[in-house]
């Protein structure tokens, strides 16, 4: 049986970005490939009436040392050593999500993908200025400026925007989210469930 497995990602989370790192290795174990959907995670949190973490917990010191906490150990668990936070996170990631749908259409959205999750959470670049962006692209081997000109399209614009409605109403709230045929699950702590969701389906 064909699984869909679909993963919600905007490159401004870091769990996200852990997410990305580890899901080789299921995919390896499980012979399924994950669905990279691109959404805008600022306008999830709008439509969800979510805020992020940083923000949310932000008066609750013990919720925050805990889950840098969790963030270490996960590290250390998948030897994610090249891991830096970004210092001008939180970062503004429209354009690069738009880029990303763009990269789809112009069908190098693997290489783009991998190349501005290295820049923002291992090259710690701002990756909200586009300066940054076009540097990051070319040192990729990717066509910046033609890809950031792509992102501006009408049709680029409408497809993030639908992807992040649709992720919405299928009750995603927040990146990293998962789907297993039409079974959500939330956050890089869920990734084992995922693995055996995706066991449990190719069996069926």
């Amino acid at each position: 049986m064909t699984v869909n497995v679909e993963f919600l990602f905007d490159v401004g989370s870091p769990n996200a970005y852990f997410c990305h790192r580890v899901i080789p290795a299921i995919e390896a174990r499980t012979g399924v490939r994950f669905s990279y959907v691109p959404v805008l995670l600022g306008g999830l949190f709008k439509l969800a009436n979510n805020r992020s973490p940083a923000e949310a917990f932000a008066g609750i010191p013990n919720k925050r040392a805990y889950d840098q906490l969790e963030i270490d150990r996960f590290v250390q668990r998948h030897g994610l050593t090249a891991y830096r936070f970004n210092p001008h996170f939180p970062v503004n990631t429209l354009k690069i999500m738009r880029g990303a749908v763009a990269a789809q259409a112009l069908g190098c959205f693997a290489p783009y993908v991998e190349a501005v999750y290295a820049a923002m959470w291992e090259q710690q670049r701002d990756m909200a200025d586009e300066a940054q962006i076009l540097a990051v692209l070319a040192a990729a081997g990717l066509d910046g400026p033609a890809l950031l000109a792509k992102s501006q399209a009408p049709e680029v614009k409408a497809a993030l925007l639908t992807n992040t409605e649709q992720a919405h109403a299928r009750g995603a709230f927040g990146s990293p989210t998962f789907f297993v045929g039409d079974q959500i699950y939330f956050g890089k702590d869920r990734l084992r469930e995922v693995e055996d969701a995706i066991a449990q389906a190719s069996v069926r």
